[in-house]
């Protein structure tokens, strides 16, 4: 039988298999994650800034350690567990920047009122006259 006179079915070609050609063509599937939902943010540099600077009871440690946490849990692809870590992140970094903007503002207002209260006290006492640095160290010294 020469190639000429053999009709070949309509879903065969020449060079393919005539099975595969009567399948149904597959369809790929790529799984995008949450392609709609944004992931949790870390929190990372901002905790880092409260863990360097005052870090009043360990605060900052505490919302580093959660960022570091939300950050390996979303790389492993666990989001819910990194939105936790990163809402406590969150939190922690608040009350840190919250102690951290506290503590120098009540440092100034305490050393302002010492001043004024000094100065009342005794009449005129003059802190920025030839002996006033002099006058206000002698106040602390027994």
């Amino acid at each position: 039988m020469d190639n000429h006179s053999y009709n070949f079915p309509s879903d065969c070609t020449p060079l393919t298999n005539c099975k595969s050609a009567r399948k149904p063509a597959g369809s790929t599937v790529v799984n995008m994650g949450n392609a709609g939902k944004n992931p949790p943010r870390d929190y990372l540099l901002w905790s880092l800034c409260n863990t360097f600077y005052v870090n009043f009871c360990c605060l900052g440690f505490m919302a580093l350690i959660y960022s570091i946490k939300a950050r390996d849990q979303k790389t492993l692809g666990n989001l819910q567990l990194a939105q936790e870590c990163s809402d406590k992140a969150k939190w922690y970094n608040i009350l840190a920047a919250g102690w951290n903007l506290l503590i120098p503002l009540l440092a100034i207002v305490l050393i302002v009122l010492l001043l004024v209260h000094l100065g009342s006290s005794q009449g005129s006492f003059d802190f920025l006259g030839e002996d006033g640095f002099q006058n206000f160290l002698k106040l602390f010294s027994w």
